[in-house]
């Protein structure tokens, strides 16, 4: 993935762990300053600017992700194809892009605007809160997922019906489900009416 001015100045080639940046925004989703990731997301948390991916292959199946167990927030559930956080100063399209790449080993193709969403979801298991204002993105899945073993456990390709079946007895993200209501209109366009979306 090229490197752009934001993230080139948001990590560090000494190996060293950087202090990681997110952008602070007000209930309109202006930027009104930046905090450092893990102090976002403690209680009560700080609203902050996100995005939410959904990727699709050519059968309109959605490609689900199941982070890390390595992950500090949320680890081992079932989530969205990927979601993140925008560096200051980065696009959320841009973001999307990167970490998408970063994260799943693929570049999404024609990857849209989806609308946004703002939130309030508490994460009962590790007390932290995902207050936050998400950019949504859908988009296809042309190649096959090369994840990153420190990001994402493992992934599957799901009809509506097999999300449903999953959902009902496996743990999924706090905002899965927001996220994926939010960004329905534009994933049905995208799909078709044939994938049930």
């Amino acid at each position: 993935m090229p490197s752009t001015p934001v993230t080139a100045a948001n990590s560090s080639s000494n190996g060293t762990a950087q202090e990681i940046l997110l952008e602070l925004v007000d209930e309109d989703g202006n930027t009104i300053g930046t905090a450092e990731k893990l102090s976002a997301h403690q209680a009560p948390g700080r609203l902050h600017r996100a995005f939410s991916v959904f990727l699709f292959d050519e059968t309109g199946r959605l490609l689900l992700q199941r982070r890390a167990l390595g992950k500090y927030h949320s680890p081992g559930v079932w989530s969205n194809t990927c979601c993140g956080h925008p560096y200051p100063g980065e696009s959320p399209f841009a973001a999307a892009a990167r970490r998408t790449h970063e994260e799943l080993g693929i570049s999404p193709s024609l990857l849209a605007e989806a609308g946004t969403v703002r939130y309030n979801h508490p994460d009962p298991d590790s007390g932290l809160v995902e207050q936050e204002y998400n950019h949504l993105f859908v988009g296809l899945a042309q190649s096959a997922p090369r994840p990153d073993p420190g990001e994402v456990g493992e992934t599957s390709f799901v009809t509506p019906d097999e999300l449903a079946e999953r959902h009902a007895r496996a743990p999924f993200s706090a905002w899965f489900m927001t996220v994926l209501d939010a960004a329905r209109p534009a994933i049905r366009e995208l799909t078709g009416p044939a994938a049930g979306w």
